[in-house]
């Protein structure tokens, strides 16, 4: 986590979109491209609705990504939204003005409340990667539903964040395994919630 370089709320938003159903080395990529474009580091609010939409498509955006981030920058413009307002905003609330914004659905709020705000009981349940860890260490024969992680992760309360971000890691580590080998995408929202995923951020 030291390694990494601060982002503000903005930034991990960013992070959090252009990750969205896509894998670690593609989400890093993608980043790394909106990076080049904005002088070696990720646009502020302003500084992404001046630029041309097309500058986020050039970098691998889809547009209905691209149409997501410059809805969240109008609100960061406009004062709707800010890092201290969040900051101060319970879990729900974020939640609530994340998802106001479309494009914006419960992973991708979870996952900034995991990386932006570092709250203590947050739980993905949309998570491909978080299921498959679930289901490889408590041995269900299927991947857990909705309400099957609900109800482990209830045991977890209300220290869930860091439950998460052990599970996170004994996925990537067992992803590594020459056994294990696999191409299928790794969550973005777990790279950073504990040193095992730092050597794959996308700096």
């Amino acid at each position: 986590m030291d390694e990494l370089p601060p982002l503000d709320a903005f930034g991990t938003l960013i992070f959090q979109v252009a990750g969205q159903q896509l894998s670690v080395a593609a989400t890093r990529t993608i980043v790394s491209r909106i990076e080049q474009r904005f002088g070696g580091r990720l646009p502020s609010p302003a500084e992404l609705l001046a630029a041309d939409p097309q500058v986020l498509r050039a970098a691998g955006l889809s547009a209905r990504k691209g149409a997501t981030l410059r809805a969240l920058a109008e609100r960061f413009v406009d004062g709707r939204l800010s890092d201290a307002a969040l900051e101060r905003m319970t879990d729900e609330e974020v939640e609530a003005a994340l998802t106001a914004v479309k494009g914006i659905g419960p992973w991708s709020a979870h996952g900034f409340l995991l990386v932006a705000l570092n709250r203590p009981n947050v739980f993905l349940t949309g998570d491909i990667a978080l299921r498959r860890a679930i289901q490889r260490i408590y041995g269900f024969d299927h991947v857990p539903t909705e309400a099957e992680l609900v109800k482990i992760s209830d045991r977890w309360r209300p220290y869930r964040s860091l439950a998460v971000s052990y599970l996170f890691a004994s996925e990537y580590e067992e992803a590594h395994w020459p056994t294990q080998a696999s191409s299928a995408p790794v969550s973005t929202a777990g790279l950073r919630c504990g040193p095992p995923f730092a050597p794959s951020a996308p700096w």
